[in-house]
């Protein structure tokens, strides 16, 4: 019999990242991702410039953050640990009981739910919008590519196993996407987007030069409490007036 220190995801679950479609029910996935990939990409364009040897370089604009992860279904050894429902997590349970032959649980099942979110929505002719929670991690987009690999199965071909490529792109209301964003006075209002990781003061000392505004930036976005950042949300940074 083992005595010890007990499993602490027994005394505090461990947390899974929630999916929810717009205008439908959330789910948890099975597994959390071992990693994610936030990205994006910014473009210059280059013209020639006169008498010189070099072209000339000018920004050309930006593009939508895309996050990335590989996610883990397993319907023969899962067991309680899994997301989803009670119910589910019963089923897992009850499914690992028993000898492979015997195995019932379809890993297509849980795969699906994912899988569709590219499927258009009938009432609104484009596929779901999507809002990602897991932790800090905020997210707000569309599923544009997904890859579905299955590596076991059961004795009587059906998937008990796979693992899916998944990329999401941002996305951003039309209203907030033509604000206007100058880039280099402070003496202007600029909008910015927030990302994991970012603090107020952070934000302060890279456009104002000056960390100590940070409270210009919370009073202008109504914020009671400057460490509750949300990665994705729109931030509008005031102008400060020169002295």
């Amino acid at each position: 019999m083992y005595v010890g220190i007990p499993n602490p995801n027994i005394l505090s679950p461990l947390e899974k990242m929630t999916i929810t479609p717009d205008g439908k029910p959330s789910f948890q996935v099975l597994y959390n991702p071992e990693s994610y990939v936030q990205a994006r990409k910014v473009r210059y364009a280059q013209s020639s410039g006169i008498s010189t040897n070099t072209p000339v370089s000018q920004f050309a604009g930006g593009s939508l953050e895309v996050l990335q992860f590989r996610l883990f279904f397993d319907s023969m050894s899962a067991g309680s640990e899994v997301g989803g429902s009670l119910v589910d997590r019963l089923k897992f349970t009850g499914n690992s009981l028993l000898p492979s032959l015997a195995k019932l649980v379809d890993v297509r099942t849980y795969t699906q739910k994912v899988y569709s979110l590219m499927e258009i929505d009938p009432d609104k002719h484009v596929p779901p919008l999507l809002k990602l929670k897991w932790s800090s991690l905020q997210f707000t987009g569309h599923l544009v590519s997904c890859k579905q690999t299955f590596v076991r199965f059961s004795e009587t071909g059906t998937p008990l196993r796979a693992w899916l490529d998944c990329m999401f792109q941002e996305f951003i209301a039309p209203q907030k996407a033509t604000l206007p964003r100058p880039l280099e006075s402070p003496d202007t209002t600029k909008y910015r987007t927030v990302h994991q990781g970012d603090s107020l003061w952070a934000l302060s000392a890279k456009e104002y030069g000056q960390p100590e505004q940070w409270r210009a930036i919370a009073d202008a976005n109504g914020l009671a409490n400057p460490r509750a950042l949300r990665s994705g949300e729109r931030l509008v940074l005031p102008a400060i007036k020169k002295r």
